[in-house]
């Protein structure tokens, strides 16, 4: 599924948030939003959900406008993971199977149950499956959310800082989980995140998000210092490795 944003603009009762933004999402690509505390990126992802809706703009879902598509509909075609999930009194199984909703008409059916386990299967989630979600860890937790916005077979996953409070260990195993759907399922990724090297490891392309606009949109080839700089306003060192450059600040 192909994602174009066109010129968006959002504004909070007199407060402009984001203005005149565009870009695209390809199939199978995995993009990360970074830029300063306020800079929008949790808004910019509610506003491609229409979970905000645009002052400006248009978002086409494969040349459709989503403003043309249904709640139900939009569901189908993107998951939505915020940034917060109370855990609840439900089992794994259950909280996962919640997922499906955009595709129940009358009752549950056996295809239902069948894509809820292929997805608990697929994550490896077999052993969680009938615990209670408020006995899970944060990063088991955010694995459940992922799994029951996958069960939307969306085309699009939108992950509002799906690293936000885990350690090393959890957010290296949510964004290897995150680049692997990109990989081995029909979904692409727009995801916001706090950690410049994770995006540059895990993401195709990296927006980055200053004044309410896109400042720029690069490859990890394409970071420079400067980016880094005019946008955080700190001076950092780029190191190169074979594979990916490492950003370091300056000593101070």
């Amino acid at each position: 599924m192909k994602t174009d944003i066109q010129n968006i603009s959002f504004t909070y009762r007199t407060k402009e948030v984001l203005k005149e933004l565009s870009f695209s999402i390809a199939e199978h690509e995995a993009v990360a939003v970074l830029g300063p505390n306020g800079a929008g990126k949790s808004t910019l992802l509610k506003c491609m959900n229409r979970i905000l809706d645009l002052k400006q703009g248009s978002i086409l879902i494969d040349e459709v406008d989503i403003y043309r598509l249904s709640r139900m509909e939009i569901a189908r075609k993107m998951g939505y993971v915020p940034q917060q999930n109370q855990p609840a009194r439900l089992t794994v199984f259950d909280a996962i199977l919640l997922g499906r909703h955009p595709h129940i008409t009358y009752t549950l059916s056996r295809k239902d149950i069948l894509i809820v386990n292929a997805i608990i299967t697929r994550l490896h989630m077999e052993e969680l499956s009938l615990r209670y979600m408020d006995q899970l860890s944060g990063g088991e937790l955010q694995k459940v959310s992922i799994a029951r916005a996958l069960v939307q077979e969306p085309g699009l996953l939108l992950l509002d800082e799906p690293t936000s409070s885990l350690d090393l260990k959890n957010q290296i195993e949510i964004l290897s989980l995150i680049r692997s759907i990109t990989k081995g399922h029909d979904v692409s990724v727009i995801m916001s995140l706090h950690d410049i090297n994770m995006a540059i490891h895990y993401a195709d392309r990296i927006i980055f998000l200053k004044d309410k606009q896109i400042f720029a949109i690069c490859s990890k080839d394409d970071i420079n210092t400067e980016i880094i700089y005019e946008v955080y306003g700190v001076e950092v060192t780029i190191h190169h490795t074979a594979d990916y450059p490492i950003i370091i600040p300056a000593q101070y």
